[in-house]
């Protein structure tokens, strides 16, 4: 009996023995399964600590690089209209086409006007016999002016357009554009004063009583008014730029005033940045700007400041002589304020890309102290242009 138990005895020993072993591995279980959570801890926490990391650049780069996708290209556009009115003849534009200074874009029937010139000349000749003058010189004279004066009215025009682009938005002309617009007037000034001359020297040849006899005014007014309405059938491109919406064609009566094309200039083209109210605090003029196009994915084209608003228009409309509109995005929460940041190209390579309405990606550099966010800046439009081959 005694051999039995201590047999069974040493039987049950093992299974304890085992039984005790068993508890070290089940905690070694616990230990790997609380390693096996840990990535996640860890992932967890980089997540975190990335998003606090954007939020504070967010925050800090809004107002020392802010930046803006409400953005886009604007410039002048001219419309196209007659000074008299009569069949088209001659169209010498299609759609789209891009056109230098002077470039004659249409042609009017000129048969009226140059009927009206014959007739203004007639009505002289018979002046001059009622007096008893000889009025060659004059006529001829006369007849130059008028297309003098023509050429001098759109010399005149185009400078003052010119100028009044530069004094609302400096950089949106160029000095080169500007100062080829006032040559243009000079030269035309000049060629102006040589008809003039010669009209008053072919005037002091018919004598005291014939310049100052009535009749003879008159007439030489009625002809150096049909000379400038001949001038005006022919109508010329005021600058450099392209024609669009062209909405004529031959044999159509072409009214007075009546556009019948846009003229989209290309001497003054910028970019309109709707930047937010709290992110204009820093903005100043000659600020560098990094400008990604849409029309040109891939390619950064190099900007600068020329002027923050000072106010915009809560109405439906921003008309001339009205405070602009910009239209805010609706939400949950309220989209700051935006003002428009008007911006110049200095890329002179990217004169030929920018189009009217087109979309673009501003970003504002306010200080070149800040090293790293003008880094980070400018490695995150470049991601934007890429992006942009592809939205």
């Amino acid at each position: 009996m005694t051999d039995i138990s201590n047999d069974t005895n040493r039987k049950d020993k093992p299974a304890v023995a085992e039984t005790e072993q068993s508890l070290p591995s089940g905690e070694d279980n616990k230990g790997k399964s609380k390693e096996a959570r840990n990535p996640v801890r860890r992932i967890t926490l980089i997540v975190l600590a990335v998003c606090l990391f954007l939020f504070v650049w967010t925050l800090v780069a809004d107002r020392l690089t802010p930046s803006t996708d409400q953005a886009d290209i604007r410039g002048f556009v001219v419309p196209i209209a007659p000074m008299v009115g009569g069949i088209v003849k001659q169209v010498n534009v299609q759609e789209n086409q891009v056109v230098s200074l002077g470039h004659v874009l249409l042609e009017i029937d000129p048969t009226d006007y140059e009927l009206a010139v014959r007739a203004a000349q007639a009505a002289l000749d018979a002046a001059g016999q009622t007096i008893g003058v000889k009025t060659a010189a004059i006529k001829s004279a006369a007849a130059g002016i008028g297309d003098e004066r023509a050429q001098l009215n759109r010399a005149q025009r185009d400078y003052e357009r010119l100028q009044r682009i530069a004094k609302v938005d400096p950089g949106a002309v160029s000095a080169s554009a500007l100062d080829h617009a006032k040559a243009e007037l000079d030269k035309a000034k000049g060629e102006m004063s040589v008809a003039e001359a010669e009209l008053e020297k072919a005037r002091q040849q018919l004598g005291k009583g014939g310049k100052d006899n009535p009749q003879i005014r008159a007439a030489v007014a009625a002809l150096e008014i049909a000379s400038l309405g001949l001038a005006r059938t022919t109508i010329y491109a005021p600058s450099n730029g392209a024609i669009t919406n062209r909405r004529v064609e031959v044999g159509r009566y072409a009214r007075r005033g009546e556009p019948l094309f846009a003229f989209v200039t290309s001497s003054a083209v910028w970019v309109q940045a709707n930047m937010r109210e709290n992110s204009i605090e820093n903005i100043k003029p000659g600020d560098p700007v990094d400008i990604a196009l849409e029309v040109a994915p891939g390619r950064i084209i190099g900007g600068e400041v020329v002027s923050t608003g000072f106010g915009v228009s809560k109405g439906p409309t921003g008309s001339l002589g009205e405070l602009p509109n910009i239209e805010g995005k609706s939400g949950w929460l309220r989209d700051p304020q935006r003002f428009p940041v008007i911006i110049k190209f200095t890329d002179d390579s990217a004169r030929s890309l920018p189009r009217i309405g087109g979309q673009a990606y501003v970003i504002i550099y306010t200080g070149s102290s800040n090293f790293l966010l003008n880094t980070i800046g400018r490695l995150w439009i470049r991601l934007v242009s890429v992006v942009s081959y592809v939205y």
